[in-house]
């Protein structure tokens, strides 16, 4: 085995099997949380996902894969599922091969393992649902796979799974003598730094780090809507890479697809989901955990595009996915899809003013056609992302929301309440992502819903704020000299 590089990423572990062994409950265990899917329906998992783990300090990058199984290729899921898992191992660095210790040994086990074997990377048996000391014994028939010494673990109640871990870790771990030449190299250099710098260069490093801080890490962009409206397409489109299933049968992806993805010096995380049909088509108990996961990624999200397909327009649904987006609080693009499919000017109209009546209540939204099939339109969704991303976390300082709100009280004041008059003493935002305002106000209940409305507007008019939802509250603050009744 080639040791690795001091500075090189942490290893890739792909977790790979038959069908229904428990791939995704052990990649579960490792990561943390529940990011996959997981049901006793084979085939489940279709897409590759990757997480991160770290065992004690040593940190993993971690691909789940859908099940290898020969007789499925016969049909094109099957078939896109063992394309997805054959990727997962060539780009991975250690393979971890999951059995199912119950089931015994199988023939589909023995040439997954000689497939396995015949990479020359390093291989690691894990032999699942051992979940007590009794089974132990079940595992020595494992041997004959000719892959070592099998571990035997429960992914489900994490027996056995430290072991499994540490071996792992111990197999990727560089040679000590590297090791310890690359710790005096480091040393050398902080004492060569640490001789050569001044205060002022200390405080640009400072302040580098101190800008970077701010806007740390990747934009999380989670691309939802109905079934088949070209989602994962678009996220195949963007990666260059087929990372996402597709086929033309809806419900082909089931659990959220989490992929890193630069581009221009920017960090994206792109998240891949099912498709959100209205309650009364669910069915399926895996669909209706598909969907529950989907929505669950809104709060994940820093953007949210949604796809919809522009041969056919947008319908109700998508305006109830809309309304959940806004409803999350996240920042939003609509995307067109298939605009290969718009052969008129016509029916491009057409098109713009269903999407107008469809959408009405966020015409803050900015919306883009695009072709994820041709590539049409896919930068411009990008630009899109960005500024609706930057937008969602705009500030405003406070002296001059208060200019602002000064001009906006003298052109409309607050309506009379009961009789009487409102007065709002200022405008303060309280946070942003997304922007949230508070008008403090001497009888909160006196600002009707319409005049926070109309200060919305003209907040948008004056500050941009395209691509987000924006908040307005109230607080009461009673007048400190009021004058008396009579």
């Amino acid at each position: 085995m080639t040791p690795r590089a001091l500075d090189a990423p942490p290893p890739l572990v792909a977790v790979v099997g038959r069908p229904n062994v428990g791939k995704s409950t052990l990649f579960n265990r490792l990561v943390g949380g529940r990011p996959a899917l997981v049901h006793d329906t084979p085939g489940l998992t279709r897409d590759r996902r990757y997480g991160e783990a770290d065992y004690f300090g040593a940190p993993l990058r971690v691909v789940d894969t859908g099940g290898l199984d020969p007789d499925a290729e016969q049909d094109v899921i099957g078939a896109g599922i063992h394309r997805q898992a054959l990727l997962a191992i060539g780009e991975a660095d250690v393979l971890l091969l999951v059995v199912d210790g119950r089931a015994g040994v199988t023939s589909i086990d023995h040439d997954l393992a000689a497939k396995l074997r015949a990479t020359g990377k390093p291989v690691f048996l894990a032999v699942n649902k051992i979940d007590h000391p009794t089974r132990d014994e079940l595992v020595h028939d494992f041997h004959e796979l000719g892959l070592g010494q099998p571990y035997a673990i429960s992914a489900a109640h994490g027996r056995g799974v430290d072991p499994l871990l540490e071996a792992i870790v111990e197999a990727m771990r560089p040679p000590e003598a590297e090791t310890e030449e690359a710790d005096e190299e480091a040393a050398e250099e902080e004492a060569a730094d640490e001789e050569g710098e001044d205060g002022e260069s200390g405080a640009m490093a400072e302040e580098a780090t101190s800008r970077a801080g701010a806007d740390a890490g990747p934009l999380r962009v989670a691309f939802v809507g109905r079934p088949n409206a070209g989602k994962s397409s678009l996220t195949n489109r963007l990666l260059g890479e087929e990372r996402s299933l597709v086929h033309d049968v809806p419900g082909t992806t089931t659990d959220p697809v989490d992929t890193p993805f630069s581009i221009g010096g920017r960090d994206y995380v792109l998240v891949d989901t099912a498709g959100i049909r209205r309650k009364s088509k669910i069915d399926a108990d895996v669909e209706k955990i598909a969907v529950s996961m989907a929505i669950g990624q809104l709060d994940r999200a820093d953007v949210v595009v949604l796809v919809i397909d522009a041969a056919l327009g947008p319908a109700e649904q998508d305006a109830r996915i809309a309304g959940m987006i806004e409803e999350s609080g996240r920042a939003l693009v609509i995307a067109l899809n298939k605009s290969d499919a718009i052969t008129s000017d016509e029916h491009k109209a057409r098109l713009r003013e269903q999407t107008h009546d469809t959408f009405h209540f966020l015409p803050w939204a900015p919306t883009v056609l695009l072709s994820a099939l041709r590539g049409d339109g896919v930068d411009r969704l990008l630009d899109l992302v960005d500024r609706a991303a930057r937008e969602h976390k705009k500030r405003v300082p406070t002296a001059q929301l208060n200019r602002f709100f000064a001009e906006v009280i003298q052109e409309k004041p607050p309506p009379l309440h009961h009789g009487r008059a409102v007065r709002v003493h200022y405008l303060t935002q309280a946070t942003a992502r997304p922007p949230t305002f508070v008008l403090w106000a001497n009888a909160a209940e006196g600002l009707a819903p319409s005049y926070k409305r109309f200060i919305a507007n003209r907040l948008r008019e004056r500050y941009g704020f395209r691509g987000t939802p924006i908040r307005i509250a109230v607080k009461e603050r009673k007048d400190r000299h009021r004058p008396n009744d009579g």
